[in-house]
């Protein structure tokens, strides 16, 4: 893991993970692949979200994309059990994943200490909402023109796990699979539904009070 941000007393955690498909001349996960490098704003603006109670860490998988054998949950779960044995049980956890990384997020969030997942256009099947995550808030955003991580399959991952969960998808207009048109609204997104999910003093406002609100799908 790599630490973004780490106060002294922090009220919370938040793990960025990132996605990226296999390689089969190199299954290994390189700091400097796309895939790794275009999380690093995302975990920064989650971070400036609260220096002081917020601990941001970055997520390096020990393979590239979704073996069969082992895959980005078991990273997951790795990272979530290093991070109780550094903070200590009780402190809630948050998870921010883009493509790969926010299947990842979904699927390892019936943890106990997880309390809210972002899933930043995620690379699901609609199965996938079949985890139970009853008491954890979820926010899938999506954008519009992603033709990698199609938003129709996003958006049935996140009815079906609405069953369970407090769950609420959220497209932005003319983003793409990378992040890079309207990055800024994926990052602002992220920070601000992971502050107002794990830090209960914090007032959301607009479209993530619409989230918390209950509303179940946002256009931006």
């Amino acid at each position: 893991m790599i630490a973004v941000s780490e106060p002294r007393r922090a009220e919370a955690v938040v793990l960025v993970l990132h996605g990226g498909a296999s390689r089969r001349d190199d299954p290994r996960v390189s700091p400097t692949q796309l895939s790794v490098l275009r999380m690093i704003p995302i975990a920064q603006r989650v971070a400036k979200a609260d220096r002081r109670r917020l601990a941001v860490y970055r997520l390096l998988n020990s393979t590239r994309g979704w073996a069969t054998g082992h895959t980005p949950v078991d990273d997951v779960h790795w990272a979530i059990d290093q991070l109780a044995d550094g903070f200590g049980s009780g402190l809630p956890v948050g998870l921010v994943g883009h493509s790969l990384g926010g299947r990842a997020a979904i699927l390892a969030a019936d943890r106990p200490e997880v309390r809210s997942v972002v899933a930043l256009n995620p690379w699901v099947y609609p199965a996938d909402g079949d985890v139970d995550l009853t008491g954890r808030r979820v926010l899938v955003v999506h954008g519009s023109d992603d033709r990698i991580a199609t938003p129709d399959r996003s958006a049935a991952a996140a009815r079906r796990l609405s069953r369970t969960a407090d769950v609420s998808f959220v497209s932005v207009t003319g983003g793409k699979h990378a992040m890079l048109r309207r990055g800024r609204e994926f990052e602002r997104l992220a920070a601000d539904f992971s502050a107002a999910t794990l830090l209960d003093d914090r007032t959301p406002r607009g479209v993530v009070a619409q989230a918390l609100a209950g509303e179940s799908t946002i256009q931006i």
